[in-house]
């Protein structure tokens, strides 16, 4: 019989990491080289947090949208003040990713400063923080159990709507299928862009100012979520938006289910292992599909299935 709690734990975790493969696929989509300081966007995000408990004495879902702010302000200073101008200058794919690696470094060195002020200054816990405690209490059940997935659920269907929907969203998409293309119709492609990355950085912070009512926070907490973070969005299609949601599902349960199932068969010492999950995920996929689940055609290949079955059933 599945366990309550663990069910719990698995519905939490995906959803806040279907909320930053969802950012993550964001970026790739439209500058096409991975951000390794996304998972910075979070303890970000965990920050703002912290400050607003803390500091503030404020609630924990009171100032969300400010960390998605915050988040998002400083996802699209990376975009402006370094991806552009880089990409201006011809930089290769390469290049761009060292440059989120550097710009993960400077997120995270800040965040111990910030840190270490917090503790020294003001005499506040500001490493390994969780506010469990601070969580709502919605008709017996934690209030994250309720808005995590809420909150996934609600982004999706704002970004089908402004993509599908809205004019904006329109030249989005055409600006991230050809640029170029997009340029000469008269699209602004770097407002497309700005506008990617900050929704991008915002949903990075936002799953961050969550965490910590689960996970307990620190400055790289995101840095040790990244690889989840890649493999939902490979899993499900880096070029697919809504295979980031299924791949966040499917590695965030996978991770949470199938250790715990994988301890209770084998034994506790499992469960220091969990961040193989993840990249043999990864792996598996590469192999087997590497534009993720729904870059596969999968109704050409259950047509030659039956095309298949229907000859061999004909010759008999």
């Amino acid at each position: 019989m599945l366990d309550p709690i663990l069910l719990s734990r698995a519905a939490i975790f995906s959803s806040l990491l279907t909320l930053l493969s969802i950012g993550l696929t964001l970026t790739y989509l439209t500058t096409k080289v991975p951000n390794f300081a996304h998972g910075a966007y979070a303890a970000v995000g965990a920050y703002v947090i912290l400050t607003a408990v803390k500091v503030w004495q404020g609630n924990t879902y009171h100032y969300l949208f400010f960390a998605f702010l915050v988040g998002g302000t400083i996802a699209l200073a990376q975009y402006l003040l370094a991806f552009r101008p880089l990409i201006r200058r011809g930089a290769t794919t390469v290049g761009l990713m060292i440059t989120t690696l550097a710009m993960e470094f400077i997120i995270l060195s800040a965040l111990n400063i910030y840190a270490d002020y917090l503790s020294k200054v003001l005499k506040i816990k500001s490493r390994y923080f969780l506010f469990s405690a601070y969580d709502l209490n919605i008709a017996g059940m934690r209030g994250l159990l309720i808005v995590s997935p809420t909150l996934t659920a609600v982004t999706v269907l704002s970004l089908y709507v402004l993509l599908t929907k809205t004019r904006f969203g329109i030249a989005m998409r055409a600006a991230i299928e050809d640029s170029s293309l997009a340029s000469t119709m008269g699209i602004d492609v770097n407002r497309v862009y700005a506008f990617s990355w900050f929704i991008s950085g915002g949903l990075g912070a936002l799953s961050g100012a969550l965490l910590p009512l689960w996970w307990p926070g620190y400055p790289e907490m995101g840095s040790e979520f990244i690889v989840s973070v890649f493999a939902a969005s490979t899993v499900g299609g880096v070029y697919n938006l809504y295979g980031a949601v299924l791949g966040g599902y499917l590695v965030g349960l996978a991770e949470v289910l199938g250790t715990s199932y994988m301890a209770s068969w084998l034994g506790p010492w499992v469960i220091p292992y969990r961040p193989l999950v993840p990249l043999v995920a990864i792996i598996v996929t590469l192999l087997l599909a590497p534009n993720g689940i729904l870059g596969v055609n999968w109704r050409g290949i259950f047509s030659r299935k039956s095309s298949r079955s229907q000859a061999k059933s004909e010759s008999a």
